[in-house]
């Protein structure tokens, strides 16, 4: 059996991140790797890339195909001879 090992995070202390923030975070967007943020060697925080935001017309039609019309969709459900208020 195989064994899967991750190679680890990307670990950055917070000094070096605070002087190279914008750059950092620009290289996670890109690499879409995240990076761990250290302080004596410990994590405080990870930076992950941004979640694949959904195009905005992806909705449309999603459910196409998932229904069927039985029947008369346009008439009535009852005859209106039966609605008191429609008699003369």
């Amino acid at each position: 059996m195989a064994s899967s090992k991750k190679k680890p995070m990307e670990e950055v202390a917070i000094s070096e991140f605070k002087a190279k923030c914008f750059p950092l975070l620009e290289q996670v967007n890109k690499t879409k790797k995240p990076l761990r943020v250290t302080r004596r060697g410990k994590p405080i925080a990870d930076v992950v890339p941004p979640a694949e935001k959904p195009r905005e017309g992806d909705w449309l039609g999603r459910m196409a195909g998932t229904m069927k019309i039985t029947g008369d969709i346009v008439s009535p459900v009852i005859d209106l001879d039966d609605i008191e208020a429609m008699r003369d």
